[in-house]
């Protein structure tokens, strides 16, 4: 039984954002911390709108909600108590866009990675994993000369 009203239920449901999350922010400071900006941001004309995207490199990076994307932590393992029906299809839906949009940019030759929200608590092991993720193709002229200016502050 869900301990809020509906009224209340649909109000906070509505105040979810999907764009400029905290754990999306928080992921865009760490990649200038360590040097990597020059990204865009949510491109409707990529496959599943990558919340970061480097275009020249093809490197795209998703940052996931672990409860709406159905990761397998704790918080995403969790099923709602009320409106099941719902629900369970929705997250799975999700799940199945997020495999086919990966899938298509892919193969069309970009890289893609996953930042799960609950990774973001995580910072040295994250840092870790996007430096290899954004090292992992040869950056242009542009990109590089950036990155010294940042690495210079």
């Amino acid at each position: 039984m869900d301990k809020l009203t509906p009224d209340r239920r649909s109000k906070n449901m509505r105040q979810i954002r999907g764009k400029n999350t905290a754990p999306e922010l928080a992921i865009r400071q760490l990649c200038r911390e360590i040097g990597f900006s020059g990204y865009r941001i949510h491109r409707k004309d990529l496959p599943g709108k990558p919340d970061l995207a480097w275009i020249g490199r093809k490197l795209a990076v998703f940052v996931h909600g672990c409860f709406w994307h159905g990761h397998d932590c704790a918080e995403g393992i969790r099923k709602p108590k009320t409106n099941r029906d719902y629900w369970i299809p929705k997250i799975a839906r999700n799940q199945q866009r997020d495999a086919e949009n990966i899938a298509t940019l892919r193969v069309a030759g970009w890289d893609v990675i996953v930042v799960w929200e609950c990774e973001i608590n995580k910072k040295d092991r994250l840092t870790k994993k996007l430096q290899r993720f954004l090292s992992s193709k040869t950056p242009n002229k542009s990109f590089q000369r950036t990155r010294q200016k940042a690495a210079r502050r």
